[in-house]
């Protein structure tokens, strides 16, 4: 950040008074710039004993598999976000949604939260940011051409929490090497 979106001022990085971190402030109004991590809104679409994926149209990791999710928009809950992504990437619609896991991401200043759902009928298509959406069984998952490491580890939670049909709020981290 080089000018301030308030007065056009130029931005310098200091620690305000009283606070403990660096932060992006304008040298003419005084502004501070908070910048904040980013927060991925996502679906686990069930249909049966099956997950539906996502085959990805955009980058980041074209042509790679992955849950519907992606940034949550300003004026929307995060389960709101997390339907509107399911809508938008897989055309699916789902019912009795329960917040399911969070998986910080320090590094690259991202929070996953993915919700479980059930599809009603598998009634679904590629959105616009995907190439195909496909339903799979656990031994079917593509494992080797999952996007994320987020979505890899919350596939990975779900099935071995499905073995005994109780699903806790998972929450993790994912730290870089």
């Amino acid at each position: 950040m080089k000018y301030c979106s308030s007065c056009g001022g130029t931005i310098t990085r200091r620690i305000p008074e009283g606070d403990d971190r660096h932060r992006h402030i304008c040298d003419g109004c005084e502004t501070i710039h908070y910048q904040n991590p980013c927060i991925i809104a996502g679906c686990i679409p069930v249909f049966q004993n099956q997950v539906l994926l996502c085959r990805r149209a955009i980058e980041p990791a074209y042509g790679y598999w992955t849950l519907p999710a992606g940034f949550m928009e300003n004026g929307e809950t995060m389960l709101e976000g997390a339907m509107r992504e399911c809508v938008e990437e897989a055309n699916a619609h789902l019912h009795s949604l329960e917040l399911y896991s969070m998986i910080d991401i320090p590094h690259i200043n991202q929070v996953y939260v993915f919700f479980r759902g059930e599809l009603a009928k598998p009634e679904f298509s590629a959105g616009i940011e995907s190439l195909e959406v496909q339903l799979f069984d656990e031994e079917q998952i593509p494992w080797q051409d999952i996007a994320f490491p987020s979505v890899k580890r919350t596939l990975k939670h779900f099935f071995k929490d499905r073995e005994s049909g109780i699903f806790p709020v998972r929450t993790d981290a994912i730290r870089r090497k």
